[in-house]
């Protein structure tokens, strides 16, 4: 069997015995994690707009003066609905159409923040390196189609969404940025985030298109959590983690666009690293499905031109603060995971492992302050 062909690394622990299954996901996973079966009319839904549901459940520790702050969280990765080459507007509406099944799949899920993929909107058309017609896409974060599409829908759900799309910023030379919209539950512009880390390897050829973003590392304080948005290949920096952790944040989310030759390894361990380390949750989302472009296109590598970029393999999580994690989504379908978080874990965590109260944060500040430097001398002891 192909990667191509598997469509989950759930699927293949299934075809073990109930007991190994059970031992085995409890290494794999962790403890304080339950699934949540689904309600008819969640299930009829799911049939009618085919797409998977899961709902998971973290518990935690009762306390004796904190009530539990409950919050839904609703992942959501799809293909490319129309081929790529469809005319923008199709392509868009057919988007649009998309995303208001899952989100009424989230409503009745009770889901409170919802987050798409990266770049949602559209095809990952970035490893063309055409121009034309893929920055078409872009639009103002505050006021164009897609905000304006999602922020009915968020105050009619009262839901928090986070849209990652193209923005257009016709303020300052019409510059692109690869960013991340977040709406209030009260459908309300709340802020954006823009991409702080852009890759330069494979196909990504993202940087043919924007920059390095320059918003820093932003907390959004919502009625169902403090927020922040890691885009995609952030995920690959741990001190890009740190950022968001620093600025107070209890959940951190992950819309990505990445492909099984690249990283696929690295897909179930990173967000969950991150989790960890920073004491609070993670939502990693992938995209699903392989996207094929009307023109050949080159990787720089001596093979022969191609067409896609290659198969994007979903498997979205999320990963509670004490390093438990929910099961991964479709490798092969589109797909929403509702997880269900109390934010108190977070504190209860750092309590009991500390790594807030022992970082150095004094000391990584000088050896950084140093590294800058042009003239840079590494902390190297030999023997003379």
């Amino acid at each position: 069997m192909s990667a191509i062909e598997l469509d989950s690394v759930e699927s293949v622990l299934k075809t073990l015995s109930i007991e190994d299954y059970e031992k085995l996901s409890g290494l794999l996973y962790g403890k304080g994690v339950s699934q949540i079966s689904l309600k008819e009319d969640i299930v009829l839904l799911s049939h009618k707009y085919d797409i998977d549901v899961a709902i998971e459940k973290f518990s935690s520790q009762e306390e004796q003066l904190r009530s539990p702050r409950k919050t839904r969280v609703g992942l959501f990765q799809h293909k490319t609905p129309l081929p790529t080459w469809s005319r923008i507007k199709e392509m868009r509406d057919a988007m649009f159409k998309l995303a208001g099944e899952a989100l009424e799949i989230a409503y009745k899920g009770g889901v409170n923040v919802f987050c798409f993929q990266e770049a949602w909107n559209m095809p990952f058309a970035f490893c063309t390196r055409e121009k034309s017609p893929w920055c078409e896409y872009a639009e103002e974060a505050e006021h164009g189609p897609t905000t304006e599409f999602l922020k009915g829908l968020a105050k009619r759900y009262n839901m928090v969404i986070l849209s990652s799309i193209l923005e257009r910023d016709s303020l300052h030379g019409d510059t692109i940025w690869n960013t991340c919209v977040v709406i209030d539950n009260h459908g309300e512009y709340l802020g954006k985030h823009r991409k702080n880390h852009i890759p330069r390897v494979g196909d990504f050829n993202e940087s043919t298109y924007y920059f390095e973003g320059n918003t820093g590392h932003p907390v959004f304080k919502t009625e169902f959590g403090k927020i922040a948005i890691n885009i995609c290949y952030g995920r690959h920096h741990p001190l890009n983690w740190l950022g968001f952790a620093l600025n107070g944040a209890e959940i951190v989310f992950n819309p990505s666009a990445t492909t099984g030759g690249l990283s696929e390894p690295l897909w179930g361990v990173e967000a969950r690293n991150a989790a960890i380390a920073n004491s609070y949750y993670t939502c990693a989302i992938n995209r699903v499905g392989t996207e094929v472009f009307q023109n050949e296109f080159t990787s720089g590598n001596g093979q022969p031109a191609h067409k896609d970029f290659g198969h994007f393999y979903g498997s979205s999580y999320v990963t509670a603060p004490n390093g438990s994690r929910t099961h991964g989504l479709s490798r092969t379908r589109n797909g929403l995971l509702i997880a269900e978080l109390d934010l108190n874990l977070c504190r209860q965590v750092r309590d009991v492992w500390g790594f807030q109260m022992t970082q150095r944060l004094d000391m990584y500040a000088d050896l950084l302050k140093e590294a800058i430097k042009p003239d840079f001398k590494p902390q190297i002891i030999e023997k003379s």
